[in-house]
């Protein structure tokens, strides 16, 4: 383990990566197969700089998604978490500087960039219709509709339904296909959303502050649900945001953490989630306790 410097900005990285290739060279073991979709990160920010009503916003942002990784985005409020996903989803540019890619790719057209990252937040559960059956919510994901209107934008097939019913199962909702979406608990709801952004088979997929006013009982049973989930081997890379640390699962095996518009560290989330770093982003002192791969903040 290594840490590195760029542009002020403190990233732990693993040091093996650069030279492990050499080192099957000149062994008996067969050399590691890479694909080019896998070397081809799902998101890459480099410099990314933003400035909103004469103020910077984010500051030279440098972070890199490889295809496959799950990553928590962790940051107290006003650090430039939001701003950060809006231009990662294509709805903001980087106006003072930098570049974002794509699976590679700088210049791409928005609609199919709607329909290729998700992005399940919770102030969409109020734009829902509160009467629309929950497997229409999920099947509308794949017109990128809010409220699923067949002759507008595509009528889904029998397998499209199909297909919202298996998300719907794998995220333990699979009962609650045929329920009106306004009457599902909050955990619930998030759960929906979550099926529902898989629809277009995204390849990635942001989850923005998904407990926020959820009572501790939900809380765990959706963090549960999405632990699960995120073992399946097909499941899109995700980005979890949040600013509780006790949150950060242990399927998001990297983390990203954003003080004041400027990356403060970012790597495996063992190394990152450490006391004195936590106590530089948050300005308390603090000691973490280590449960079931979690860790958990207490003030001294």
């Amino acid at each position: 383990m290594m840490e590195q410097w760029n542009n002020g900005q403190h990233s732990i990285i693993p040091f093996f990566h650069r030279s492990i290739l050499p080192l099957f060279q000149h062994s008996n073991f067969p050399a590691p197969q890479f694909s080019m979709a896998s070397r081809t990160p799902a998101l890459e920010l480099r410099n990314v700089s933003y400035v909103g009503n004469g103020k910077t916003i984010l500051h030279s942002i440098n972070w890199t998604v490889r295809q496959g990784d799950h990553w928590a985005l962790l940051g107290p409020n006003g650090s430039g978490k939001t701003t950060l996903l809006k231009i990662a989803c294509g709805y903001l540019w980087p106006n003072a500087g930098g570049e974002v890619r794509r699976k590679g790719r700088v210049l791409i057209n928005l609609p199919e960039l709607r329909k290729s990252i998700g992005w399940v937040t919770s102030t969409l559960p109020p734009q829902i219709p509160l009467r629309e059956k929950v497997v229409r919510t999920v099947v509308s994901g794949k017109f990128a509709q809010i409220g699923y209107l067949e002759k507008f934008g595509g009528e889904a097939s029998g397998k499209d339904y199909s297909q919202a019913e298996k998300y719907l199962a794998q995220m333990g909702c699979d009962d609650l296909r045929n329920e009106e979406f306004g009457v599902l608990s909050q955990g619930e709801q998030q759960k929906v959303l979550i099926a529902r952004a898989r629809m277009t088979k995204p390849y990635l997929i942001v989850l923005d502050e998904p407990c926020a006013g959820m009572d501790p009982g939900a809380r765990e049973n959706f963090l549960a649900t999405l632990q699960a989930v995120g073992k399946h081997k097909r499941i899109p890379s995700l980005i979890y945001v949040t600013h509780h640390v006790e949150e950060i699962l242990p399927l998001f095996g990297k983390t990203l953490i954003l003080k004041e518009g400027r990356v403060l560290y970012s790597g495996a989330t063992h190394a990152v989630l450490k006391p004195d770093i936590l106590r530089e982003l948050y300005r308390v002192s603090l000691h973490i306790i280590k449960r079931k791969g979690r860790h958990w903040p207490v003030v001294r």
